[in-house]
């Protein structure tokens, strides 16, 4: 199977950059670890609904095979793995509507999850690891971190509710940055393009354990509560199960950051959003992913670190940028040439941009800039972040 990231991503794939911390395009083979913490008495329910699981699974595109394992110490642990052809298939099925529906039978048996994502670095045993196309891949090479881990939700408010979303979204106490001895937010920005909200975060530490500090916050639990009544996707945060579908769908994960590795006290952060046409987001994040590390080799770029995060047709970029904005609109928006753009815009929903699809053809980078930029809500960094 030929895979979006066989096709778009082959220059990353090839070796993997010093400066990009994280990253599902460079097309290795991906090893998924799901732990699980299945309720007393539930073991045979939950094999039963692993088994009906299993069956679906193993026709999803990308989907090599998997494993279900029973802690020899304490029965109620269970470990699931799984290995995909590449990241981008897995995400793409994980992250999808269908995926939601076919884990359903499992929530009345597991009282937590947990779900790690590796690249596969280096193996041992079993056949020789090939680099050719259709081949078992493995990573070219260790990625380099910052320490940060990155994620993002995003969700739409009923129309004509904006203005007051913004303002509640605005005014909120900042949570306690410390969450333990380990884990630390260090900064929450939040920005708004007509009726979608997008919210980012960095975290230092572990993203799940600062997830839920958060959610206990008694200032954050009453900003979510006053923009219930807006929200189009109805939520019962005091009905677990509504919480976890509504956050579930929210969920827009980091899928590519890259930094120039330089640092300018002028720095300013701003997010771009980028409709797919309908199936085509991973391929537009991929496209975007590409042009950030080439972008990336060029110190004198305005665009000193990129963040891009995708869930099916919604693709965001999260760029910190020196100088203004509007001075040089090509690279803050992954355009590097023409050519570049005429790809960029064939992947464009244009009516979610408010263009037609002549205005999109002939847009030039100002334009794009103009009906993509989002609008800041808040950007508060923890002291000493």
């Amino acid at each position: 199977m030929t895979t979006t990231s066989d096709r778009v991503s082959k220059a990353p794939a090839q070796q993997a950059s010093q400066r990009v911390s994280q990253s599902v395009f460079d097309g290795s083979r991906l090893r998924v670890v799901l732990l699980v913490d299945v309720y007393d008495g539930a073991q045979q329910q939950f094999l039963e609904a692993y088994e009906s699981l299993c069956s679906q699974v193993a026709s999803v595109p990308g989907h090599v095979s998997d494993q279900l394992c029973q802690s020899i110490e304490n029965p109620s642990q269970w470990l699931i793995t799984s290995e995909w052809e590449s990241a981008p298939p897995f995400l793409t099925w994980v992250n999808s509507e269908e995926h939601v529906r076919m884990v359903e039978p499992l929530h009345s048996c597991v009282r937590d999850t947990r779900s790690l994502r590796f690249h596969i670095v280096r193996e041992t045993g079993g056949p020789a690891v090939q680099t050719g196309p259709g081949k078992r891949r493995l990573q070219a090479s260790p990625r380099i971190g910052d320490g940060l881990i990155r994620h993002a939700l995003t969700f739409t408010v009923k129309p004509g509710s904006e203005d007051t979303v913004a303002k509640i979204l605005a005014g909120y106490t900042s949570p306690e940055p410390r969450v333990d001895d380990t884990t630390r937010l260090c900064r929450t920005s939040l920005f708004m393009h007509g009726n979608r909200v997008v919210r980012a975060i960095e975290v230092r530490g572990d993203l799940l354990a600062a997830l839920r500090h958060v959610a206990r916050q008694p200032e954050v639990r009453a900003v979510e509560e006053a923009i219930n009544p807006y929200l189009e996707q109805d939520r019962d945060l005091d009905d677990p199960e509504s919480a976890r579908l509504f956050f579930t769908r929210a969920a827009l994960p980091a899928v590519h950051h890259v930094t120039t590795g330089q640092e300018s006290p002028e720095a300013v952060r701003h997010a771009l959003y980028y409709p797919a046409r309908e199936g085509l987001g991973m391929r537009l994040a991929e496209l975007l992913a590409r042009q950030d590390e080439a972008a990336a080799d060029d110190p004198r770029g305005p665009v000193l670190r990129s963040t891009i995060f995708q869930r099916d047709d919604v693709v965001m970029r999260l760029v910190d940028v020196r100088g203004a904005l509007d001075s040089d609109p090509g690279p803050v928006l992954g355009l590097t040439d023409h050519g570049r753009a005429a790809e960029l815009t064939a992947l464009l929903d244009g009516e979610a941009l408010g263009l037609d699809a002549r205005a999109l053809k002939d847009s030039t980078p100002a334009d794009l800039l103009a009906v993509s930029r989002m609008d800041l809500v808040t950007d508060r960094q923890a002291p000493g972040a």
